[in-house]
């Protein structure tokens, strides 16, 4: 049998989801090759991880493989290998001053392709522009960043979040950046990386107990409509000149007093109004 939600359960599971635009980019400059970070400068290592507009969460995959032999008239996929994404996007908006993301990436692939103003090392005196120049690839571990890429998805207030770290990465493609007369817009780096796996370290935290007050016995709002008639003729003890809530006036005998209609009840029976036990009344 369905159950039943509340509207209240409803919004409090369901109508509170993640933003797409509350993440993290952390690109460490300080671990690539001494030869790429040479022309970073002070800030820009925190305008770079600043920049990034536009990345994606990675994924992956298990690959498996067909068992057809252990049940007769099922076949079984086991899985053997954990397949990660080939790559991660990341889209950089390029400053003016600087054009730090195009120059940082451009030298960390050259430095993978060994293409080194300083001189090759095999001694081979071409330079880049030369027709005849070829280049040597580097080894892996000279030009992979080992740890400190990472992608952190968080939320508004900044309890719960994801972080996905990137296991030997380094840049594979640097798209095309198209530029024109026309009206002008925001120019923007896209890098592809490629690494080994990433590791994800989740950070959720409980769900904050609200805070229950204890009953204080006084009204969550203050009355203020006005009283009814009867409640406006009612007798108050403070108003008579007899403490002892004689309200007829001072040296007479003290009797019960209708609070609505005024009337007094005395010891022979009768009743009189407390304006003729005041005397301003005439009998």
């Amino acid at each position: 049998m369905p159950a039943r939600k509340t509207i209240a359960q409803l919004k409090t599971r369901f109508l509170q989801p993640a933003l797409t635009s509350h993440f993290e980019v952390n690109i460490p400059l300080g671990a690539l090759p001494a030869k790429v970070q040479d022309i970073v400068g002070v800030s820009d290592q925190e305008n770079l991880n600043l920049s990034c507009t536009e990345t994606n969460l990675p994924g992956s995959s298990m690959a498996t493989f067909e068992v057809k032999n252990d049940y007769t008239g099922v076949t079984e996929r086991l899985a053997h290998r954990r397949m990660y994404d080939e790559r991660i996007e990341f889209s950089f908006l390029v400053d003016a001053q600087k054009y730090f993301p195009i120059r940082i990436f451009e030298k960390w692939m050259r430095f993978v392709a060994g293409e080194d103003n300083q001189g090759r090392a095999d001694g081979d005196p071409r330079t880049l522009a030369s027709m005849g120049y070829h280049y040597r690839m580097r080894f892996p571990s000279e030009y992979r960043c080992r740890r400190g890429v990472t992608i952190t998805k968080f939320e508004r207030d900044h309890r719960n979040s994801l972080k996905y770290e990137f296991i030997g990465a380094y840049p594979i493609a640097v798209s095309a950046m198209p530029v024109s007369y026309e009206s002008s817009s925001l120019l923007k780096c896209s890098v592809s990386m490629s690494y080994l796996r990433y590791v994800m370290t989740e950070l959720i935290n409980p769900e904050p107990t609200p805070e229950v007050k204890p009953p204080t016995g006084e009204p969550e709002e203050k009355n203020t409509k006005e009283p009814p008639v009867a409640q406006e003729n009612e007798s108050k003890s403070a108003q008579g000149t007899d403490s002892s809530g004689n309200t007829a006036g001072p040296d007479t005998e003290f009797a019960e007093t209708d609070s609505a209609s005024g009337y007094r009840s005395v010891d022979d029976g009768d009743l009189i109004t407390a304006r003729q036990a005041l005397g301003l009344d005439p009998t």
